[in-house]
């Protein structure tokens, strides 16, 4: 017979704040992919997404526009001609550098390699 627990909400509480922001915008998919290209160089916007297999132009342009509002990457516009838009970190963006690559280094020691 199974001994059933009572549930402690004081541990409900002890979610670290930080960690919760991080993966409310990282833990969104593509993001991380999106910082990772980023990471090299400013990108104009078609190369950016013909570096990531799979996203969509649409979802693309959502996630830099989130990426924007939380202060991780910034828009620029060269007026051309020909009318170019390329991204780049900000410094807040461009900080994630060595916690992304230790998440990297950590995925390829841990996470089974996904399916084909």
């Amino acid at each position: 017979m199974a001994v059933e627990q009572a549930h402690d909400p004081d541990a409900c509480a002890g979610v670290d704040a930080g960690i919760t922001r991080v993966f409310q915008v990282l833990g969104k998919r593509w993001n991380g992919p999106i910082l990772s290209v980023l990471m090299d160089q400013p990108t104009h916007f078609a190369n950016l997404r013909r570096a990531i297999p799979g996203i969509s132009e649409r979802m693309l342009s959502d996630r830099l526009t989130e990426l924007g509002a939380a202060g991780l990457v910034v828009r620029e516009v060269d007026e051309g001609p020909p009318l170019r838009v390329a991204y780049r970190l900000t410094a807040a963006g461009a900080a994630l550098e060595p916690s992304l690559k230790t998440l990297g280094e950590w995925a390829r020691d841990h996470l089974p390699d996904a399916p084909c």
